[in-house]
């Protein structure tokens, strides 16, 4: 059924999830009485079954924040650099030598004390807000504490966020990073800002994208290198991490002056329209900053504009990571319209703050007709904005048709993973395991991977294409028909082995 306005969120769902009763497999019902049972139990049993449920994708994590604060200690040493105590942040070190006030990085592997206080500071671990210091300012502040590392490790820590991933039963990610982007950021100041887009991308092209573009291919073909050897992968040994399909989302910092962050945007169409592996662009960086908030408008305008000259580049936006107080009332009425409507982005990151927006059930009809995915991320909201139960969107998202999928946005910070957010939307959002089974799915099928959908139509989850639909789903041998069409869809082939994954799955339900 459609849900409208006239029912409220959580009893449209409930009639919802009774037509869906109605409709599952054996293996479904068996496995929904399972979670159903755990879930009356507590969170550890909910943690216990969700931990080996097949989830799919994770299409919103930031690679440098999904890294725990230990491995950010352990490359310092490795690195030799420097510690200040009293900031409890990472220093440069030059010199080889440490300078007054600071320690080398090795100290803290013999003063426990030190040890305990950078792991809090990288992290949310044992926060507490108090006057004047929130945890949105804590959770921000940790990325310039464990800055300054060597890029070297970066391959590292993408084997530390596929291994967790493949340890909780997850097939596929799509990491924002990062890359080098120094070059076309120093010709953007050099130029200046002009509101001439096709002069200035023009001139930036010429100048430094072009050659700015081949290092960061080189540098991920250094990361991917990396993490294949740690993985010991194509060898007898290889780990269960080698199986994870990565991708990345190239982020661009967009709490700077525009002519900085447009010669990085730029640069992160280019990268995407060269390197098959950058999947798309997303924007970073607190949404409430002046230079965010100030050049959101513009932002959006110049993304538009680059999709025209891009169309094949995939857009996800951080939009609405904002709740009340944190911008006065008028900030919270326009980011997620603006980043579906002018910069015509096809995910939302967060997405907070829809009900505080301009007409938001308008907002929610057209994002459920456009099939504009909605990246949910229930700890970090929770953690920054302090926005849990019913005082979150999930709810109205689901009862609009909007599409939502579950993600870790920055586990190392919060001190989670994806199994913490699967936990918590069983607990804290009462989603049972088809609404969970169909979340997974739609991760999968808004990824931004290439090839045709499985599925005959938007969400119609179960009910395959044609050539797919004379044997079981996620059958080890499909059809001779159904393979040839899975092999020319990477997104399709990433479907079935989903589908795979809860055939094997819900079986094992007992």
């Amino acid at each position: 059924m459609r849900c409208t306005r006239v029912l409220a969120a959580l009893a449209c769902l409930a009639i919802t999830a009774a037509a869906q009763t109605a409709t599952q497999t054996p293996g479904e019902l068996k496995a929904s009485r399972a979670l159903a049972a755990a879930v009356k139990q507590g969170p550890l049993s909910a943690h216990v079954f969700l931990a080996k449920m097949p989830k799919g994708s994770d299409l919103h994590v930031h690679l440098s924040g999904a890294v725990y604060a230990e491995t950010f200690i352990k490359d310092a040493v490795e690195d030799h650099i420097c510690i200040d105590p009293k900031a409890k942040a990472f220093a440069k070190n030059p010199t080889g030598t440490c300078a007054d006030g600071l320690v080398p990085a090795e100290n803290v592997l013999k003063d426990q004390t030190l040890y305990d206080n950078l792991v809090n500071a990288f992290s949310m671990r044992s926060f507490v807000p108090y006057a004047g210091y929130s945890g949105h300012d804590q959770f921000f502040a940790t990325f310039g504490r464990f800055g300054g590392l060597d890029r070297k490790q970066v391959g590292e820590w993408l084997d530390e966020v596929a291994s967790r991933a493949a340890s909780q039963n997850e097939q596929y990610l799509e990491i924002m990073h990062t890359p080098d982007f120094s070059a076309s950021a120093a010709l953007g100041y050099k130029l200046g800002w002009s509101d001439d887009l096709e002069d200035l991308r023009q001139k930036l092209l010429d100048g430094a994208v072009r050659d700015n573009v081949k290092r960061d291919i080189a540098e991920i073909d250094s990361i991917e290198a990396r993490r294949n050897e740690i993985e010991h992968c194509g060898t007898p040994s290889a780990t269960p991490a080698c199986g994870m399909t990565v991708r990345f989302i190239f982020q661009v910092l967009r709490a700077f002056p525009p002519q900085q962050v447009y010669a990085q945007t730029l640069l992160g169409f280019e990268l995407a329209s060269a390197d098959p592996r950058v999947v798309g662009i997303n924007f970073v960086q607190p949404e409430d900053s002046y230079m965010s908030m100030s050049e959101y408008d513009r932002q959006m305008k110049f993304l538009r504009f680059l999709k025209t000259k891009y169309p094949k580049v995939h857009l996800s936006l951080h939009a609405g990571e904002l709740a009340p107080g944190i911008v006065p009332p008028d900030g919270l009425k326009f980011h997620i319209r603006e980043a579906v409507e002018v910069a015509r982005a096809e995910r939302i990151g967060h997405g907070v703050d829809v009900m505080y927006e301009t007409d938001p059930h308008a907002l929610l009809k057209e994002m459920a007709a456009k099939h504009v995915m909605v990246e949910i991320n229930l700890t970090s909201n929770d953690g920054i904005l302090g926005i849990t139960g019913n005082h979150h969107p999930l709810a109205n998202y689901r009862a609009a048709k909007v599409p939502v999928s579950l993600s870790t946005d920055d586990e190392g910070v919060s001190r989670s993973d994806l199994t913490t957010e699967y936990t918590r939307a069983a607990m804290e959002q009462s989603l049972t395991y088809m609404d969970l089974k169909n979340m997974a799915r739609t991760g999968i099928e808004h990824g931004f991977l290439p090839g045709d959908t499985l599925w005959s139509g938007p969400d119609a989850w179960g009910k395959p294409i044609a050539a797919c639909a004379a044997q079981p789903l996620g059958a080890d041998k499909p059809t001779a028909k159904c393979a040839e069409f899975l092999k020319s869809s990477e997104k399709a082939t990433q479907q079935w082995e989903l589908e795979r994954r809860f055939r094997t799955f819900e079986a094992g339900v007992q």
